[in-house]
């Protein structure tokens, strides 16, 4: 990003192409995988629940920074897809605990894949120095993503008012 400018001005530049490339993402997602019926937000669920089998629910609401009533209804639809089981806790029987199915490893997989041959096939178009920046950047986004994580654990959630 030579010549971009200050702190803030690759602030709001990174925060725009972040959020282009998310959009850009879903369509070419879409597009290359139109029978899935899963929501990228059932998807991302999904990826918590691969990186901590057994969570429980609002375990999973407060990681993602989703209301447990929307992770409710997320799990409900996963749970009718066959791709989420619910268990009982065995410490507390009052508590469920969650996990991906096979189906859901497998489901996971291939929006997993999907996703890595879109950026791959989208990456062999760029020139050699473009390619070289990216490799370059990702030490520096990988940071940028924990620093983002750090702060979103120790933040006090937004209380949103409505209009």
């Amino acid at each position: 990003m030579t010549g971009v400018g200050t702190d803030e001005q690759v602030g709001r530049r990174l925060a725009d192409t972040v959020a282009r490339l998310r959009r850009a993402m879903r369509r070419a997602a879409r597009a290359s995988g139109p029978d899935n019926p899963l929501a990228v937000a059932q998807l991302e669920l999904m990826a918590c629940l691969a990186e901590r089998p057994g969570a429980r629910p609002s375990e999973v609401a407060r990681l993602l920074r989703l209301a447990p009533n929307t992770v409710t209804t997320l799990v409900n639809g996963l749970v009718r897809l066959g791709m989420v089981n619910r268990s009982d806790d065995p410490a507390d029987r009052r508590t469920v605990r969650l996990a991906l199915t096979s189906t859901g490893t497998a489901a996971l997989a291939g929006w997993e894949d999907g996703n890595e041959r879109i950026l791959r096939t989208a990456q062999d178009r760029l020139t050699a120095d473009q390619r070289a920046a990216l490799r370059t950047a990702l030490p520096a986004l990988a940071a940028l993503v924990a620093e983002i994580d750090e702060g979103t654990e120790t933040a006090e959630p937004v209380r949103r008012t409505g209009r």
